[in-house]
């Protein structure tokens, strides 16, 4: 008996810890859909900036998985406060001039 309630009391903290997180994150003006959007794109963010210090050319079909995912993690990062993403405006910024030379190089060989 005593550990079903005690597992109750964890579950009543749990939902809790739950309903104030989505609190503080609609409290700063944000959906919680476009903060887990976030939270992805900031891992496929670490990925593109590696691959893009890796590789400084790509084929073309490279090119346009990368220019997409770009894109994709540019649309989570506007949807949110700047200050979330302050630490990671370095790889955000290097994914972007990637982004430019590779729209650039594109629209030059059409």
């Amino acid at each position: 008996m005593e550990f079903l309630s005690i597992i109750v009391v964890l579950m009543i903290i749990i939902v809790l810890l739950g309903i104030m997180a989505v609190a503080q994150i609609k409290m700063a003006g944000m959906r919680v859909t476009d903060f887990w959007t976030f939270i992805k794109a900031n891992d496929t963010l670490d990925k593109l900036y590696a691959f893009s210090i890796k590789y400084d050319r790509l084929t073309p079909q490279q090119q346009i998985i990368f220019l997409k995912e770009a894109e994709k993690i540019f649309s989570a990062f506007d949807k949110v406060p700047d200050a979330l993403w302050e630490e990671d405006y370095q790889k955000y910024s290097q994914i972007l001039d990637k982004y430019k030379d590779i729209k650039l190089l594109r629209w030059e060989a059409k």
